[in-house]
């Protein structure tokens, strides 16, 4: 009797790096963004840099340029990217919406999706609306489910169904209840229940453009990768990207979520500690090896 075939070869490492270009880089992306060009290395697999430039009020062409100038001075190389090209081009997020409203209408044809009227006021002032618990689940507040088709007459829910894209937001509908689980390859197993640590979320801005949670999905499907290297902060949303890879009949990453950096405050660096951005501690001649021993 001949031996049973071996399995399949686990896929070789592919990561990546996605900033978003509405400020300069800081010292807290950076050691994130170096655990994962070294968890890349170790395997010898790929990196690529993947340019989250979607908010149009925020993003400027010269903090997307200084973005890689602050990464390749700091010690970062990737093999994909905007600068750089790849198989997977074009590695700007505004450059891909095609495949974004591609996305956006197959949830919407599985009847996944549903616009909503309300506004952020609402939500925060809706009496089902606590905020969402658990590590990383910030302070986005609980949505109640207020616009959803059931809860609406009739005569509403058609008049909505015949909404163009463009104009609205819109939600996808979690299954509330369903406990949804995953291991994280820095915290371990991780575990949430939707419609309770978190609710529908928003997939398509009123401003016809996608959300943060279906364009990182469609991309990080799309450009083969492996593993999601990236802060605690984002710990609840893999959930709901999990939902949306199933809903698109697309294979799960790995996640490894690092620990945020804090400020002597004991707060989380964000892009207004400019001290702290690597283009300012670069002016005051601070060295990439200096700034990554301390982090020893």
């Amino acid at each position: 009797m001949s031996p049973p075939p071996a399995p399949p070869a686990p896929p070789a490492y592919r990561g990546r790096l996605a900033p978003s270009p509405t400020g300069y880089l800081h010292l807290g992306h950076a050691r994130t963004f170096w655990t994962a060009q070294e968890r890349a290395r170790a395997t010898g697999g790929t990196l690529l840099l993947r340019n989250e430039d979607l908010d149009r009020a925020r993003c400027r062409p010269e903090f997307a340029a200084a973005m890689i100038e602050d990464l390749r001075w700091f010690g970062f190389a990737w093999q994909e990217g905007p600068d750089c090209g790849g198989p997977h081009a074009p590695y700007d997020q505004s450059a891909r919406l095609d495949l974004y409203r591609a996305a956006f209408d197959r949830l919407r044809a599985a009847g996944l999706v549903y616009p909503c009227t309300c506004s952020r006021r609402d939500i925060a002032e809706s009496a089902g609306a606590p905020h969402e618990s658990g590590v990383g689940g910030g302070d986005e507040p609980l949505y109640s489910g207020r616009c959803r088709p059931e809860r609406l007459d009739a005569a509403e829910q058609n008049r909505r169904a015949a909404w163009p894209r463009a104009g609205h937001s819109w939600r996808f509908r979690v299954p509330d209840g369903r406990r949804l689980q995953f291991i994280d390859t820095a915290l371990g197993p991780q575990s949430a229940v939707a419609g309770e640590t978190f609710g529908d979320f928003v997939v398509w801005r009123r401003e016809d453009l996608p959300s943060y949670q279906l364009a990182v999905v469609v991309d990080d499907a799309a450009m083969g990768i492996t593993e999601v290297v990236r802060g605690a902060d984002l710990l609840v949303s893999t959930f709901r990207q999990l939902l949306l890879l199933e809903a698109l009949g697309c294979p799960a990453p790995a996640y490894h979520h690092c620990p945020l950096l804090l400020d002597a405050a004991g707060q989380r660096l964000a892009k207004r500690h400019a001290s702290l951005s690597l283009r300012a501690l670069r002016a005051a001649g601070r060295t990439p090896a200096e700034l990554r021993l301390a982090w020893a």
